[in-house]
C-alpha cells in the first residue's frame, strides 16, 4: 500500500512538518506525482533528537542488554524478509529499480541486520584484566545521524542503521528526498519489530529548487545532541557534509558514491570481463555506489571490448520495474535525467563516441529513462572522465602499459575499489602494489555491491579507567612535591 501521504516519525509517532507543508515527489517511470511528503526544517530536526535522547538516557532502550539489541535486529530482519514485496515496491518508487534487483537487495537488507546483531560482543565488550586496576567500559557512542542517498535507499538506510542499533545508540534518519517510500516502509518495519518509540526516528528533506533538503540535513550534522554521523551520497555533497561535521567537532562516517575503474589487460578472459563491466555499470541503473564507470582497456583488445559492451548494452531491456525481462529502469529523478542526457551530448561533442545508447529507448515516451549507454574514446582531458555520468553509462579508455593503466586508474575521483581481469597472477599483484583504491577485485565482479559501512565500534564510546584501588577513610597520598 502506498501512502498518499508520508510524515516524519519521531518518538514512534507519524509527525506532520513543523511548517505544516509538503512536497510531491513524482514516479520515476512515468512522471506523476505519487505522494506527497512532509517537508523537514531544523524544528523537526530537533524534536526527532530530543526524542532519540529521551529513549536513550531513559527510555525503555537505555536498559537493553547487548542479547536484547541482538534480538531487536533480528526482528527487524524478519520484518523486511515479510514485507520484501513491498519493499521492491518502494525501490521501484524511490529509484526505478527493476523489480528482480530490488528483490536481490531486501535480501542485503535484512542480512545487514543479522550480520550486525551477530557483530555485537556478548559481554557489552567491556574488557577487563583481574590482574590490572586499569579496565575499559564501552557502551553507545549517544545519538546517531543517518543521511542517506536516493541510490538503493532501502539498503543505504539499513546499512546506516543496523551498526547505529546494535552498538546501543538512538537515531535520525535523514533520507533523500527523491526517495521517501523506502524510509517510510522503514518507519513500519521497526514498528512491527517493535523497536522502543524514539529510538529510530526519521525526518525527510525538501525539494527545494536551489538547495533539495540541506536544511533538514545540515539541521542534524549542527544539533549538539547528536554524537555520530554518518553519510552516504554523491562525492560534492559528502566534501560538504566533511567540512559541515568537522566543523561543529562531530565524528563523521562518510561513504560517497565513486566509480571504481574496471582494467582490462591483454590477457583477460574477455567473456568474463565484458559481463563483469556490463554488470557494475548497468546493474542497479547504474546507480551503485561500485558501479564500473570507467573501463580501462589496453589498445590490443580495446576494440573488442568497446563492441561486446555495445552488443551488451543493445540487449539490455529498459522498462518499468514490474515489467517481464526488464533489466533497466528509469533513473531516480527528472532533473538527473536532464543531467545524464546533457552529459551525454557534452561528451560526444568533446570527441568520445557514442558506440550504444545515448538517448530515450524506444517505446518510452515517458519517464527519466536512458538506454544503457556505451561512450568510447574517451581522454583524461574530457570532462566526462573527472566527472564520469552517474548512471547506465560506461567510459571505454584505451591504455598501453600496466603502468599507464594504474596512472588512469589513480586519477579517478573518489573510487574506493577497483577491478582487474588478467591471466597473469604476477602482473596481479604488481598492480595492486601501485593502485590507490581501498579494494581491488581480481577477475571477480562485485555481486552484492559490497562497499564499506560504519560499524560498531564507530558507534560505540570506549572509556579506560584506571582504579587505585584506595579503601574509603585511607590516608590521603602526599603532595607530589614532598
Amino acid at each position: 500500500m502506498i501512502p498518499r501521504t508520508v510524515s516524519h516519525l519521531i518518538g514512534g509517532q507519524p509527525v506532520r512538518s513543523a511548517l505544516g507543508k509538503t512536497y510531491p515527489v513524482p514516479d520515476p517511470a512515468s512522471g506523476k506525482e505519487y505522494a506527497q511528503v512532509a517537508v523537514g526544517v531544523g524544528g523537526d530536526v530537533s524534536q526527532a533528537v530530543l526524542a532519540a535522547r529521551t529513549a536513550l538516557a531513559t527510555g525503555p532502550w537505555a536498559g537493553v542488554t547487548a542479547g536484547g539489541r541482538a534480538r531487536v535486529l533480528h526482528a527487524i530482519a524478519d520484518a523486511v524478509d515479510a514485507r520484501a514485496a513491498d519493499v521492491v515496491a518502494a525501490e521501484a518508487l524511490g529509484s526505478g529499480l527493476p523489480a528482480a534487483q530490488a528483490r536481490d537487495l531486501a535480501a542485503q537488507a535484512a542480512a545487514a541486520f543479522r550480520d550486525a546483531a551477530g557483530q555485537i560482543p556478548a559481554g557489552g565488550g567491556d574488557r577487563a584484566d583481574p590482574d590490572s586496576p586499569s579496565y575499559q567500559v564501552s557502551g553507545p557512542a549517544g545519538v546517531a545521524g543517518l543521511i542517506t542517498s536516493w541510490r538503493t535507499p532501502f539498503l543505504a538506510q539499513a546499512r546506516a542503521l543496523a551498526p547505529a542499533l546494535a552498538a546501543g545508540c538512538t537515531a535520525v534518519l535523514k533520507p533523500d528526498e527523491w526517495a521517501p517510500l523506502p524510509a517510510a516502509l522503514l518507519a513500519e518495519i521497526v514498528s512491527a519489530a517493535e523497536v522502543p518509540a524514539g529510538v529510530v526516528n526519521i525526518v525527510h528533506g525538501s525539494l527545494h529548487p536551489r538547495a533539495a533538503g540541506t536544511q533538514a540535513r545540515d539541521a542534524l550534522i549542527a544539533h549538539p545532541l547528536v554524537d555520530r554521523l554518518s553519510f552516504a551520497g554523491d562525492a560534492a555533497s559528502a566534501r560538504q557534509v566533511q567540512l559541515e561535521a568537522a566543523g561543529h567537532g562531530k565524528p563523521l562516517w562518510t561513504e560517497p558514491d565513486g566509480h571504481a575503474p574496471l582494467l582490462v589487460l591483454p590477457d583477460a578472459d574477455l567473456d568474463q570481463a565484458v559481463d563483469a563491466a556490463a554488470f557494475g555499470a548497468f546493474a542497479l541503473n547504474g546507480q551503485r555506489r561500485t558501479a564500473t564507470s570507467l573501463v580501462l582497456a589496453h589498445r590490443a583488445v580495446y576494440e573488442t571490448v568497446v563492441s561486446r559492451l555495445a552488443e551488451w548494452a543493445g540487449r539490455t531491456q529498459a522498462g518499468a520495474a514490474d515489467a517481464p525481462g526488464t533489466r533497466l529502469g528509469p533513473v531516480a529523478h527528472p532533473g538527473h535525467y536532464s543531467a545524464l542526457a546533457a552529459g551525454v551530448r557534452a561528451a560526444v561533442r568533446d570527441g568520445a563516441r557514442l558506440a550504444a545508447g545515448g538517448r530515450r529507448p524506444p517505446g518510452l515516451p515517458e519517464g527519466n529513462y536512458l538506454a544503457a549507454t556505451v561512450l568510447a574514446d574517451v581522454t583524461p582531458a574530457m570532462t566526462v572522465f573527472t566527472e564520469p555520468l552517474d548512471g547506465p553509462v560506461v567510459h571505454v579508455i584505451p591504455f598501453d602499459t600496466d603502468d599507464q593503466a594504474a596512472d588512469l586508474a589513480n586519477a579517478v575521483p573518489g573510487a574506493g575499489m577497483a577491478y582487474l581481469w588478467t591471466a597473469s597472477r604476477e602482473r596481479a599483484r604488481r598492480l595492486a602494489a601501485v593502485l590507490d583504491q581501498p579494494t581491488l577485485w581480481v577477475n571477480d565482479r562485485n555481486p552484492g555491491d559490497q562497499a564499506g559501512q560504519a560499524g560498531l565500534g564507530f558507534f560505540t564510546r570506549t572509556r579506560t579507567v584506571h582504579d587505585a584501588g584506595q579503601p574509603a577513610g585511607a590516608a590521603p597520598a602526599p603532595p607530589w612535591w614532598d
